[in-house]
């Protein structure tokens, strides 16, 4: 077993997943291991990511893939975890933003192994998180992929809900896409929802944010009213489109989601 290198909490990652002891409760997972909990051994790496606006840097290990979790220790996949973190109005504090931008650095930092400009072993930058090529001094940051979420809403009251093919069971959301090279955000919420499902909005402003490492985007979040056609899934990501009230509902995405955050402000009336 490794000595843990100080006193702050530590995230072990593998893959898509958090490992921690089979002893930790639900509700505390998401915190970091504590100063007396070793962590498994062989750790791959350990890397400490610079903590934002002078807090402490986010330590992790990482095991690497194929190296089975050590006897006592179970695997907890980020994503189907999120329902059981705060909501993403509070992302970025606590324990849930700490554990967020850890897995991003984690993930961007595994996948940029290698200078892509030269395709020499990446080394870190000494001032971090940032990777530079030891053979061409490329400098290379964490990538962050920006995406819209917008919640359309009527002159009935009535929200815009989509199913996805890609959605597993008979979800309902929210339309969403990534923003374009020189698009404005704005222009991204009126083009995907023009491209999914065919509906002119208008009015459109701005409603949340929610990092979503899953790999490296940012999902930001809007709300629009309807200016002109009527929901016409495009058949290839979007295979139905509605108006629904609030006592219709389909089945919603799960809590954690910025897209399940938009659709509970407007049951709310605060959207």
């Amino acid at each position: 077993m490794l000595e843990m290198p100080d006193a702050r909490r530590v995230y072990v990652f593998q893959g898509e997943a958090l490992l921690v002891p089979q002893a930790v409760p639900d509700g505390e997972i998401f915190q970091g291991l504590a100063p007396e909990i070793p962590p498994p051994a062989p750790p791959v790496e350990y890397y400490e990511v610079p903590g934002l606006n002078g807090a402490e840097p986010v330590p992790y290990y990482a095991l690497g893939n194929g190296v089975p979790p050590p006897a006592g220790w179970r695997a907890v996949t980020i994503r189907n975890a999120l329902p059981r973190m705060i909501s993403p109005e509070d992302a970025a504090a606590g324990c849930t933003g700490r554990l967020l931008r850890a897995y991003h650095i984690f993930r961007w930092r595994r996948e940029s192994a290698f200078c892509g400009s030269c395709g020499s072993p990446n080394g870190d930058a000494p001032q971090g998180p940032a990777r530079r090529c030891p053979a061409c001094g490329r400098m290379e940051f964490p990538r962050i992929s920006p995406a819209i979420i917008v919640i359309v809403t009527n002159r009935k009251g009535q929200a815009l809900l989509a199913h996805n093919r890609r959605f597993e069971g008979n979800i309902y959301s929210l339309i969403a896409g990534f923003n374009e090279a020189g698009e404005t955000l704005e222009a991204t919420v009126k083009r995907e929802v023009r491209e999914e499902v065919g509906v002119e909005v208008e009015g459109i402003r701005y409603a949340a944010s929610q990092p979503w490492p899953f790999p490296n985007s940012l999902m930001v979040g809007f709300a629009a009213r309807h200016a002109g056609g009527e929901p016409v899934p495009d058949g290839k990501e979007i295979t139905d489109a509605r108006w629904f009230d609030r006592h219709t509902l389909p089945n919603l995405p799960g809590l954690g989601s910025v897209a399940r955050y938009l659709i509970t402000r407007w049951l709310e009336g605060s959207l």
